[in-house]
């Protein structure tokens, strides 16, 4: 065997003791999913997106998912997951009167997800969309390194099309690590996420189905090593869809997403904390409470001009006031309800409830309380009585709108 000159050994001996001294992730990384029992974070996606009928643009929307995730437990590397997604949605529309979102729909999924990115998920739930994205290769990578991977798509088509399974679209995904690349002023590793969609998939029960979808995803996703997630990801999607009755419909857009920690709240806490400064302000008709979603600040009696959202003055006067309180909460996303009297049609009660709930939605907007992202707006009309209808009393009680700081 041929001997490897005295000066080339010299530098492979080098190299090696160059290789044992320098930290590892200088030379490769190795993604994957580092799960907590306990661990809890939230995902804030806005998607902006245009839809096309036959062609010819139907409407522009913005779409924002929250999404509350828990780690429930933790086994070998595989965790049991807990989620919450709240979509709301606005209308981009140049007559749109509202700033805020308007919420539309909630899902709850349970889920497990191993190191490496593959999900396990009953067949009856709907969410998340995209699923065994992103899936690593279990294997140091430098820049440059290229993988692919199995993933599909789950859509819920009950109201659009009248399909009660979750649909399943499924494609195969390239993935490429770009290296460090910036996000919001940081640097984190990147890689690219690009799927291409050609399915034509075979006819399912329901008033209408798909019979070809074509379509293209291509991401970038920011990566924590450390915490072994997900920092934040921005899409440009494309899907294209020719139905069974004839019809074509593309969906068209971009979306970004950014993942936060969602620390316990102490609720009891930021109750007594509220009604000390609701207190000494001396607010009138505002009462706070512990609630499921979170703390609500429920103001009764507020006064709008007859059959509108328009508040008079004296109600804006008082939200001033509690706008300056809830921006000691600024870490807290939160969500503003509506509610009325038991009058009118059960329609007109949810439209106006929505409105007057938009309204205030606005006002805490333009006060830069919180960005419209971080608000939820929901009509419940007389869906959720706090006392008697049959009673002006009541009825003034039940005329209110609900703040509520979010759990999560």
């Amino acid at each position: 065997m041929k001997k490897i000159p005295t000066k080339t050994r010299g530098l492979f001996i080098s190299l090696f003791f160059l290789w044992i001294l320098i930290p590892h992730h200088v030379f490769a990384d190795v993604f994957e999913y580092r799960h907590r029992a306990g661990d809890r974070y939230r995902i804030i996606s806005v998607v902006h997106q245009d839809v096309f009928i036959d062609r010819r643009l139907s409407h522009s929307a913005e779409i924002v998912n929250r999404i509350a995730v828990e780690v429930l437990e933790e086994n070998d590397g595989v965790g049991l997951h807990r989620a919450i997604f709240q979509t709301s949605e606005r209308s981009t529309a140049v007559a749109a009167t509202s700033r805020s979102f308007q919420w539309a729909q909630e899902y709850e999924t349970i889920f497990k997800r191993d190191r490496l990115g593959h999900m396990t998920i009953a067949p009856e739930f709907f969410m998340p969309v995209v699923r065994d994205v992103p899936a690593f290769p279990g294997m140091p990578l430098r820049p440059g390194d290229r993988w692919v991977a199995e993933g599909h798509e789950k859509h819920d088509f009950r109201q659009s099309f009248g399909i009660q399974e979750p649909f399943r679209i499924p494609f195969i995904a390239t993935y490429e690590y770009l290296g460090e690349r910036e996000w919001r002023g940081e640097s984190f590793p990147a890689f690219s996420v690009s799927y291409r969609i050609l399915y034509n998939p075979a006819p399912v029960r329901g008033r209408v189905f798909p019979r070809r979808i074509t379509g293209a995803s291509d991401q970038i996703v920011f990566w924590d090593l450390t915490l072994g997630q997900a920092v934040a990801y921005e899409e440009q999607f494309r899907i294209i869809m020719e139905l069974s009755d004839g019809r074509t419909i593309e969906f068209r857009g971009r979306a970004y997403a950014e993942i936060y920690d969602a620390p316990e709240m102490d609720r009891d806490q930021i109750a007594a904390e509220l009604i000390e400064e609701i207190y000494r302000l001396n607010i009138p008709n505002v009462e706070v409470r512990v609630v499921d979603e979170g703390v609500a600040i429920s103001i009764e009696d507020i006064q709008f001009y007859a059959n509108t959202a328009i508040m008079l003055p004296g109600e804006i006067y008082k939200l001033g006031q509690i706008a300056e309180i809830l921006m000691r909460f600024s870490e807290r996303d939160i969500m503003v309800a509506g509610h009325t009297a038991l009058a009118g049609t059960a329609e007109s009660r949810m439209a106006l409830s929505r409105e007057r709930a938009a309204a205030v939605a606005d006002y805490l907007i333009n006060r830069n309380v919180r960005s419209a992202e971080r608000i939820i707006v929901r009509g419940y009309g007389a869906e959720r009585p706090v006392a008697d209808n049959s009673t002006e009393e009541g009825m003034r009680r039940n005329r209110r709108v609900e703040i509520t700081i979010l759990e999560n």
